[in-house]
């Protein structure tokens, strides 16, 4: 995986490359780790083809109902693509500042 990351005013981007195949196991992750705020799908040459705007600290039933037509989404997606890249807008807390 190939990561990068810029810092803005109380958030920051992270890219990620992850094989198809992968796709919907990793934005998963990505949405119950609960800081994230936007996900960005594109394909290789950088075109968006999915955003997905998320609630910052979504209860769990409440990313489990978002998550089931965003899911369908990216499976069909990673049927299409062998590599994607996932943009994770995250927000910083106070703490962590």
């Amino acid at each position: 995986m190939n990561d990068e990351a810029k810092k803005e005013e109380g958030t920051w981007t992270e890219e990620i490359e992850v094989p198809g195949n992968e796709l919907v196991g990793c934005v998963r992750d990505l949405i119950q780790e609960g800081n994230v705020c936007r996900l960005i799908i594109r394909n290789p040459s950088d075109e968006v083809l999915l955003e997905v705007p998320l609630t910052t600290g979504a209860a769990v039933g409440g990313v489990v109902t978002l998550f089931a037509p965003v899911g369908a989404a990216l499976g069909a997606l990673a049927a299409l693509l062998a590599k994607v890249k996932v943009s994770v807008v995250r927000t910083t807390s106070e703490d962590e500042e």
